[in-house]
Order: C-alpha cells, then sequence, then structure tokens
C-alpha cells in the first residue's frame, strides 16, 4: 500500500530551504531544537489572531533572528509598534539572547497551505458544514493563481459516531516531481465531538532552487540541417528500379536490329 512522504522534508535542498537555520554540536542540538519548538508554539498562541503563516528561526553568533510570515503584519506591529516590542522582550527571555524580529507579508494569503489549513479549523470549530468550508478555500486558492490544490479532513466530520477521511482535488499536485514547489500544511480542529485534523498541499508552479529562482522555459532542440549528398553515397538500384518503362525487362521493344523482324 503506497504512502505519502512529508513534501517538504522531500523536497529540502532542492526547492524548499529548512524553517531552523543554524548549526550546533551534539551537546547543544537537542536543547537548541527544543527551544524552537517552545518559540513556535508561543507565537502561534500568542499571535492567533494575526494570521502567521511560518516562524523562521536563524541563530548567527550569539543572537537569534526570527522572521514571522503574516498576513495581517499591522496585529503583530500593534499601535506604534508596541506589541512587537513586548513580543521582542518575551522572545530574549525565552531564549536568553538578543533577538530581532523581523515581519513579512503574506501577498497571497489563499494560496498559503498553513494559511488555508487554520482557517478551515476555524470554520470547523463554528460548525460550518465541512465540505463547505473545502471547496470554498479550494475555489479561493485556484482563482488567486494556485496551479492544483488538495484538502484531505479526518475525523468525526459533522459530528459522525465512526470517523472518517474525505479529501477533495482541483487541478493537479505532482508530490514526486521535485522541481514541484508544493506548499504543505496541517491543522486541528478541537470541536465538542473531538479532532478533527485537516491537510492541505497546494501547487504554485515549478521552482529551479530553494523557491527564489525562476523557471526556465525548455528552448525546443533545433533541427540538424541535412547534409549534401555526395555521388558516391547512393547505394545501387535493383534491375528495372529507376529506369525507364521502355527499358525494363521483360518490356516489348520496337523493331530494329538484332530482333529478327523486319519493320513492314
Amino acid at each position: 500500500m503506497g504512502q505519502k512522504i512529508h513534501p517538504t522534508g522531500f523536497r529540502l535542498a532542492v526547492s524548499r530551504n529548512w524553517a531552523s537555520r543554524w548549526y550546533a554540536n551534539n551537546n547543544n542540538f537537542a536543547a537548541m531544537l527544543q527551544e524552537d519548538i517552545g518559540v513556535r508554539e508561543y507565537l502561534k498562541k500568542k499571535l492567533k489572531n494575526a494570521s502567521v503563516g511560518r516562524v523562521v528561526i536563524e541563530r548567527p553568533a550569539k543572537n537569534a533572528r526570527i522572521t514571522i510570515f503574516s498576513s495581517r503584519p499591522g496585529v503583530v506591529i500593534g499601535k506604534k509598534g508596541e506589541d512587537i516590542e513586548l513580543l521582542k522582550s518575551e522572545l530574549q527571555k525565552r531564549m536568553g539572547v538578543p533577538v530581532h524580529v523581523n515581519i513579512e507579508e503574506i501577498r497571497k494569503p489563499e494560496t498559503d497551505a498553513q494559511l488555508i489549513a487554520d482557517s478551515i479549523t476555524q470554520q470547523l470549530e463554528r460548525r460550518i458544514m465541512f465540505r463547505r468550508a473545502m471547496k470554498r478555500a479550494m475555489q479561493n486558492a485556484m482563482r488567486l493563481g494556485a496551479q492544483g490544490i488538495k484538502i484531505m479532513s479526518a475525523g468525526r466530520l459533522n459530528g459522525i459516531e465512526i470517523a472518517r477521511t474525505e479529501w477533495y482535488r482541483e487541478g493537479r499536485v505532482p508530490l514526486h516531481t521535485l522541481r514541484a514547489d508544493i506548499d504543505y500544511a496541517t491543522s486541528e480542529a478541537k470541536t465538542t465531538y473531538g479532532i478533527i485534523g485537516v491537510k492541505v498541499w497546494v501547487y504554485k508552479g515549478d521552482t529551479l532552487g530553494r523557491n527564489d529562482a525562476p523557471v526556465v522555459e525548455e528552448v525546443a532542440e533545433e533541427k540538424r540541417p541535412r547534409r549534401n549528398a555526395r555521388p558516391g553515397d547512393r547505394r545501387p538500384r535493383r534491375d528495372g528500379e529507376g529506369a525507364p518503362a521502355g527499358a525494363r525487362r521483360g518490356a516489348p521493344r520496337r523493331g530494329g536490329a538484332g530482333d529478327g523482324k523486319t519493320g513492314e
């Protein structure tokens, strides 16, 4: 039975980049990784209403640089930058090093997999029908430039007693093409009858690098010119092939010398 590999891990160092970009020796690696997970969980809870897509953490030389990708940067920054300063001081307490916080705006939130998944889970928690939420998200993504999208929901859908899985797809989603830019995300809806898991795959086209190299269209190969034929290149023809009709073997000839008849 075929299983689906994680689309982001499959493409790391080919067409995707890491979300945590730092190097650590064996003694510190586990502690730093756990710290990153804690920071992401804190930001997800703190900025629940800011539509945060992803968080990139870098650690250059006893510092930390955190980049927050959000479709609503004004909510993160706050009035006159008050909220971002409070956020920065809280992160410095957690990480124990000077922290620089950058905010990047997501231009098309309708094609960001994490924002799509979070939007669907919020609708499920408000008791909106799962099919309506999934199809509306797919239509918005395709309308704003996505080349393909697949959404899967699993759990007690609509409160039924037996859990099941349902998925819908529009366009194409080539999961095993390494140059394909597949944005993948998951989210959980905590409903009164249990947790419903949502997975989203968004195909945005092909890339050559880590989401920063343009796609070069393939140029059709030029046809090689035919070389001029040389006299000695022609193969000998068979008897009668290409000869005039009167010269073929067995064809009747007009009277002349050597045929034993005289013209009358």
